[in-house]
């Protein structure tokens, strides 16, 4: 039968190996939630994850996101508060089998002393149809906490009868000083690198920075590294070849962050593809913050391709979309995707200059007031000011286009708009000359 956990009693193990064996990020998993890292919009003050921690009364979850971001550690964190059997499956090897016999466990638990069982599944996405409905009475009944851990959009991958009784909560990237201050422990704490060498100055950052948010990668290159070197300090270079990355010299907050997409947006504009996948892709693998790329892409669109390529703004828009809900390494793809296709897309600046000239117009001679008939008359007395009286309906006419002045009488004659001849624009200019034409203008 098995034995409640003492307060301190660490998370149970899956393996018998000596805890001096095994892996650093093992051996750095929190005992405790004070010393979790991370997730703190999903830890914060009253939040229902944080109170079933606490309070010892866990609810059935699935834990969605990328690796190395405290799923497997948040399981252990709820088998431990709620003084329950802990189990753990790997969906990758566990059949029906394995799971009927953590559920005759669970239960003959409860039935012996009232014990309650949390089982973890790690990658449930990978259990099919079959084999998450064998979990469902159990997890209706309340015999087992299910939590779950994936790094597929559980609302794609898991079964809707099982996600209906579970909540879902999604675990981000751990932000660089995050894992800085993971890899800063491990260095100091009695569970963390036995004797630990010297280690230079940018070498935490290194891995914090290279390790895309991803703990267990970043604790994994700390200790090779570290078992590299013999008594000579840990450097770039250890870091570099325990990572397999090249360190590259990019300042996020300075001269390197500006100029970098500075170049990005200068080869976009000249239509250099290739230019424009190098320097983003040096802006990445330099840590820079996908965001702020994204938005520069949003920006370009309409700067300098405007109506030439009309889908421009949508394909950046898209991709904005991208970074923020699928983030980082993956949306990589979707950058690289939006490059190419703003790189090759006509160019015109149009719009641009367009919106330049008219701000510089009102910024010299003041807001015009619009001419009475194209004021707001959809109020009580508008008419009897004489608001839009005489409006010439565009529609009333076959092409869509009236010949009444739209400009306020101090503007008449004034042009903002000159489109170019490249891509969809060239059509929309041909259509620009009807219409001055047929406005008399």
């Amino acid at each position: 039968m098995e034995q409640l956990f003492e307060e301190d009693r660490p998370p149970p193990r899956k393996t018998r190996v000596p805890a001096s064996d095994q892996p650093l990020a093992a051996r750095m998993r929190p005992a405790a939630l004070e010393e979790f890292v991370g997730q703190e919009h999903l830890l914060e003050q009253g939040s229902a994850l944080r109170k079933a921690l606490e309070e010892g009364r866990p609810h059935s979850m699935v834990l969605y996101g990328p690796p190395g971001t405290g799923k497997t550690t948040l399981a252990r964190l709820i088998a431990v508060t709620s003084r329950a059997a802990f189990e753990e499956l790997s969906a990758v090897q566990a059949g029906r089998q394995e799971v009927r016999d953590v559920l005759e466990r669970a239960e003959h638990r409860r039935s012996e002393n009232g014990e309650g069982t949390v089982l973890f599944l790690d990658e449930i996405h990978r259990f099919n149809k079959a084999q998450q409905d064998t979990l469902l009475p159990a997890v209706e009944e309340g015999l087992l906490t299910l939590v779950g851990a994936t790094t597929e959009n559980p609302y794609f991958e898991v079964n809707s009868a099982l996600l209906s009784r579970c909540r879902v909560y999604e675990l981000h990237p751990l932000g660089e000083e995050e894992v800085a201050e993971l890899l800063r422990r491990a260095l100091g704490s009695d569970r963390g690198i036995d004797r630990p060498p010297t280690v230079e100055p940018g070498v935490l950052e290194f891995l914090a920075a290279r390790a895309g948010g991803d703990a267990r990668t970043a604790l994994a290159a700390l200790e090779l590294a570290c078992e590299t070197v013999d008594e000579e300090p840990v450097t770039i270079r250890h870091a570099e070849d325990a990572l397999q990355r090249r360190a590259v010299l990019y300042d996020k907050g300075g001269d390197r962050h500006y100029d970098m997409i500075s170049a990005w947006i200068k080869a976009t504009r000249g239509s250099d593809p290739d230019a424009s996948l190098l320097y983003l892709a040096a802006m990445l693998e330099g840590g820079e913050d996908p965001r702020f790329i994204v938005r520069r892409m949003v920006i370009l669109a309409s700067e300098d391709i405007g109506n030439a390529d009309p889908q421009a703004l949508g394909v950046a828009v898209a991709a904005a979309y991208a970074v923020e809900h699928v983030g980082m390494p993956e949306c990589a793809l979707n950058l690289s995707q939006a490059t190419i296709y703003l790189s090759l897309a006509p160019k015109s600046n149009a719009s641009t200059t367009a919106i330049a000239g008219a701000r510089a117009w009102v910024r010299e001679h003041g807001a015009p007031l619009p001419p009475p008939h194209l004021r707001d008359a959809h109020y009580a007395g508008a008419k009897k000011l004489g608001r839009g009286q005489g409006y010439d309906y565009p529609h009333a006419h076959r092409e869509g286009v009236a010949e009444q002045e739209l400009m306020p009488p101090e503007a008449e004659g004034e042009r903002f708009l000159e489109l170019s001849e490249h891509g969809a624009e060239r059509e929309l200019r041909e259509r620009l000359e009807r219409i001055r034409r047929t406005r008399g203008s």
